[in-house]
């Protein structure tokens, strides 16, 4: 009787340990690497971030919020992105400025500014507009492919990169 009841502390030990690593990496956070240079040179390729999921269930995503997110069609592919554009905003670029609802936004993060010229674009309820900081190097909602996104494909917000840790730093 020892021997079992020692297995069965040990089985149910593991079983909880994973079921509770589960429900923390589902619905609080986890740890994402960074895959491409789309958002060079906030974060860079390789580098793990940490990604909090409860941030939209409990508000809404603000603009320059800096997410994991799905595109339309990519299955569950995970894409980090700046989002710039909110349900109701009109995202329009010229010679490589970015316009929200006609005024031009200053983006510091920005190191390479792509002459990018884009039509204005209008969201509706529950569009959202991400665009990767390296513009002239990222697939994001300026593709007819990816277009908009709702907020149900938003995944979570980056928060902080953990690794390398020489690198570790918040992510505003």
């Amino acid at each position: 009787k020892t021997v079992f009841r020692e297995i069965v502390s040990w089985v149910m030990t593991i079983v909880i340990a994973v079921a509770l690593a589960l429900f923390i990496r589902t619905f609080i956070f986890e740890p994402v690497r960074v895959d491409g240079s789309s958002m060079n040179y906030t974060l860079l390729d390789n580098e793990y971030m940490i990604v909090t999921k409860y941030d939209y269930w409990l508000g809404e995503p603000e603009r320059f919020d800096v997410v994991i997110c799905h595109y339309p069609g990519r299955d569950r592919t995970n894409f980090v992105k700046r989002l710039v554009g909110l349900p109701g905003d009109t995202v329009s670029m010229l010679n490589g400025t970015l316009y929200v609802n006609g005024e031009s936004i200053d983006e510091p993060y920005i190191t390479n500014h792509a002459n990018y010229n884009m039509e204005a674009v209008t969201l509706g309820e529950n569009e959202y507009f991400v665009v990767g900081d390296n513009r002239g190097n990222s697939h994001d909602s300026r593709s007819d492919d990816v277009g908009t996104i709702t907020k149900d494909m938003i995944v979570g917000r980056v928060r902080n990169v953990i690794w390398p840790l020489s690198d570790t730093r918040s992510v505003e």
